[in-house]
């Protein structure tokens, strides 16, 4: 039964993230498929540069607040218990949070409903932050928007503000019992946000990186 609903999590949550907003609001508000234009990404930098802000900032939104939902619904549908293996537990919420966050983050950056193209994951990503413990969201949150208005990369910041959410993850696992399956799915995620990020890293080292605004 619990194998059958962590099934039900990752199908919906993957669903979730798969819903291409960027490309939504790019057609409905211009007529534009943001797929064609700029890198080629639904998300809400592509949107921000080719139909404009305040469509890119509606496309965070969203695309955060799918994210958030996935990974709030899995905690519904796994009721509570743990995983005992050797001298090590596990709260079934807790993986069924970390499997909701890796479907979600894996719709938004290959979307079904988008012939598999998608964003880059990082606002996927921090809305699953936001939903498994807000302040760590909201530092990398904050850390994403300082670098990325200093440097005037989105890429820069993206990638930056991941990994500081990561790092205030390790004194709270450390010192606050934070749970380690949290860590774990943070380097996950930021193994996927780099690889996703290959591109912008090589135009960065050559110079060429777009800029914002």
């Amino acid at each position: 039964m619990i194998i059958a609903k962590f099934v039900i999590v990752v199908i919906v949550a993957y669903l979730l993230g798969s819903v291409p907003f960027g490309l939504i609001i790019s057609k409905f508000a211009s007529g534009v498929d943001v797929r064609k234009y700029g890198s080629g990404k639904t998300g809400a930098t592509n949107v921000m540069r080719n139909v404009g802000t305040k469509f890119g900032v509606l496309t965070i939104i969203l695309d955060v607040a799918k994210a958030a939902g996935a990974v709030m619904l899995a905690k519904v549908i796994i009721d509570s218990g743990i995983l005992t293996i050797g001298s090590i537990s596990i709260h079934y919420q807790h993986i069924a949070q970390v499997t909701a966050g890796l479907a979600v983050v894996a719709g938004h950056n290959w979307s079904v409903f988008a012939k598999f193209k998608g964003g880059r994951g990082v606002t996927a990503y921090f809305g699953t932050l936001f939903a498994i413990f807000p302040p760590v969201g909201i530092f990398g949150a904050e850390v994403l928007a300082i670098s990325a208005l200093r440097s005037r990369h989105m890429s820069t910041g993206s990638i930056l503000g991941a990994l500081a959410a990561w790092c205030l993850m390790v004194p709270l696992t450390i010192a606050y019992d934070f749970p380690p399956i949290y860590l774990a799915y943070g380097l996950v995620a930021i193994v996927v946000l780099v690889y996703q990020h290959h591109d912008n890293i090589k135009r960065l080292q050559q110079g060429t990186e777009r800029r914002l605004w």
